[in-house]
């Protein structure tokens, strides 16, 4: 399983919307819910496409949880 920050990350990032990150990375909103809810993890290309947008690294958003 892989955690993440994402709400984190785009509030941070200018208090972006899941709509607003979801049009921007070209995938749609329930995405984004449900990557920043744990119920689907994204593709390696979706994945560096948040990062870039929100000006962060892939693994300051996406991470391995401590075991």
């Amino acid at each position: 399983m892989i955690d993440n920050k994402l709400k984190i990350a785009r509030i941070t990032c200018g208090n972006l919307t899941q709509a607003e990150v979801a049009q921007k990375v070209g995938c749609s909103r329930q995405t984004i819910n449900s990557i920043e809810n744990n119920k689907f993890i994204p593709s390696v290309e979706l994945a560096l496409r948040i990062a870039r947008l929100l000006n962060a690294r892939v693994e300051d958003i996406f991470f391995l949880p401590q075991a």
